[in-house]
């Protein structure tokens, strides 16, 4: 059996003394899609911190975190909730896609042809004109995209994608979600870290479910729907059957919780 993308083994992380988040142990597979849910201060998002290497000044850390060897240039690249933070404002989106391209040994003509092959295939229309735009000029939906053009620029071979839908109209939900999907397609790993049961119905394959820095429950996402078993685990799932405009894809995958066919 090949190597996880992801590994990681007793991962806890403190401040002060104060433990933030207890030991987690979980792994993500080459070209496999798997939720870390949870609600807000659950330490998702610090659990995403840590493998990134990004961790908040003052957080100390310990665990083992491995990648798989030789799965790209980087090991792990994250897009954060508001991308905007993530991207210099004064320099144009496409000479910042080009920098780990350039790293990696492009010319500047080459880097920026393949920063342009990249937006297309993050799902950006017009990729030349986009280039030379800086982000006060893009939406949030251009701007998510384009993070995930610079993710596959550095060669990482683990996503993790930190609420990237939380700020999104119904329609670019959709068009990240399906930009995410194909994440998997040359057989890199996703971590989609959301509190947001419907969109990880949509995309993921399996789930780990965080509850005050811990790892409650973790399972096939379309069993979890079906029976969920710890009680914040249910009260996710009974919180997703509520009457909302749910996206199409995501529709299907959340009414399994009620006994009907889990979509595959």
């Amino acid at each position: 059996m090949p190597a996880p993308a992801l590994s990681v083994t007793d991962l806890a992380l403190s401040i002060g003394g104060r433990q933030l988040v207890h030991p987690l142990t979980f792994s993500v597979g080459a070209g496999e899609r798997v939720a870390l849910l949870g609600a807000s201060g659950s330490g998702k998002s610090l659990t995403a911190a840590a493998v990134a290497g990004s961790l908040p000044d003052g957080i100390s850390a310990s665990g083992s975190i491995n990648f798989a060897a030789g799965s790209g240039r980087g090991h792990a690249a994250l897009i954060r909730q508001d991308p905007a933070t993530a991207l210099n404002p004064l320099v144009p989106v496409g000479k910042q896609i080009a920098i780990p391209l350039r790293t990696a040994g492009l010319g500047r003509a080459e880097a920026r042809a393949e920063a342009g092959r990249l937006l297309a295939r993050a799902g950006i229309a017009e990729p030349a004109l986009i280039l030379s735009r800086c982000t006060g000029q893009l939406s949030g939906g251009q701007l998510q995209r384009i993070c995930i053009a610079l993710a596959l620029a550095c060669g990482s071979s683990v996503l993790l994608a930190d609420e990237p839908t939380t700020a999104l109209d119904a329609v670019t939900q959709l068009k990240v979600l399906a930009t995410l999907r194909a994440w998997g397609a040359e057989g890199r790993g996703l971590l989609f870290i959301t509190h947001d049961l419907t969109a990880a119905a949509s995309l993921c394959t399996r789930a780990l479910v965080m509850e005050a820095g811990r790892i409650v429950e973790q399972a096939p996402l379309a069993e979890l729907l079906r029976n969920p078993q710890h009680p914040y685990t249910v009260r996710l799932v009974q919180a997703a059957l509520q009457p909302t405009e749910l996206p199409p894809a995501a529709t299907t995958a959340t009414r399994s919780a009620t006994g009907t066919a889990v979509a595959a």
